[in-house]
């Protein structure tokens, strides 16, 4: 059975990233190793979301197939929210916007934006009870 999904992302510096995901997005950090700063990784959340970042240095010496891989990625992190039209005013002058604010054909309202690491996060919200 499958429980949760939390992506470990690796960034090259856990501050920044915590810092970014804190007073941008609104997460509050709910782990950090170490305890105190320079930090390898750490554990955010906000509402039902978590997500992990870990250095490059400490996740390569975890799993040695990533050394040297890029950050960011070819995939999208799709979350989904409510209040979709506030949050876009809130975050539109603070975030690289990357797909403005839209309608889709499949009935909810989204945009895309890039953290400062490269990864691409969607907000979306349904526009209408699913079918």
């Amino acid at each position: 059975m499958l429980k949760k999904l939390t992506p470990n992302l690796m960034v090259e510096d856990v501050e920044r990233t915590l810092a970014f995901y804190r007073e941008t997005l609104g997460f509050q950090v709910v782990t950090t190793l170490p305890e105190a700063a320079p930090f390898d990784f750490a554990i955010v959340r906000r509402d039902g979301v978590e997500l992990m970042f870990q250095s490059r240095t400490s996740l390569s010496e975890n799993v040695p197939t990533l050394t040297g891989s890029p950050i960011g990625a070819s995939q999208t992190f799709y979350i989904e929210v409510t209040g979709i039209r506030e949050l876009y005013e809130q975050l539109r002058d603070k975030v690289e916007i990357v797909v403005d604010f839209h309608t889709t054909f499949y009935g909810t309202q989204e945009f895309y934006f890039r953290d400062l690491n490269g990864y691409i996060l969607s907000f979306s919200e349904p526009t209408a009870p699913p079918a």
